[in-house]
């Protein structure tokens, strides 16, 4: 288990988990998201991805698989032949702030049959990066809580005059 503080509040935090196209993103090895489905992060809901390294690559899906807006995000991450593994992503609130706590446990395949201490290493230091990357874009993404405590949108949706143009 890993954790990060994200300096944006939860609703913050849930919004940019709700953007399945975004995951290539922030998800170390993954190289493209090739579809989300509409209701995504709905139960049931799945977005296909390609992740590897280099020219070896592994086109495969996501599932949701349990959900608690703004609070949880429980996924089933397909991975060909490697198996399936549970990824849980919990969303406290800490102060003003978020910390997001990540598990991840291999459920099928060889991934499953073949855990132990070095693939957790390997798998702690991947979430690690991972988890990093993901503070790093809500908190570039999104305002900063506004004086009313509210969370404020992400910028990107945001138009705001040039102060310095006249």
């Amino acid at each position: 288990m890993l954790n990060v503080l994200v300096k944006r509040a939860p609703e913050q935090v849930w919004d940019f988990l709700s953007k399945g196209e975004r995951y290539a993103e922030w998800v170390v090895g993954t190289k493209r998201i090739r579809a989300v489905d509409d209701d995504w992060p709905a139960v049931g809901s799945e977005l296909h991805f390609t992740f590897g390294i280099g020219s070896l690559t592994i086109d495969d899906r996501t599932t949701v698989r349990n959900i608690d807006p703004p609070n949880m995000l429980e996924l089933e991450i397909h991975a060909g032949r490697i198996g399936t593994a549970r990824l849980l992503f919990e969303i406290r609130s800490w102060g003003e702030y978020t910390v997001v706590v990540l598990d991840e446990h291999p459920l099928s395949g060889p991934g499953a049959h073949l855990h132990n201490m070095l693939v957790d290493v390997g798998l702690r230091i991947r979430n690690r990066r991972m988890l990093d990357r993901l503070a790093k874009l809500i908190e570039t993404e999104y305002d900063e809580l506004s004086p009313d405590g509210l969370a404020g949108s992400p910028r990107t949706h945001r138009l705001h005059p040039d102060p310095m143009r006249p």
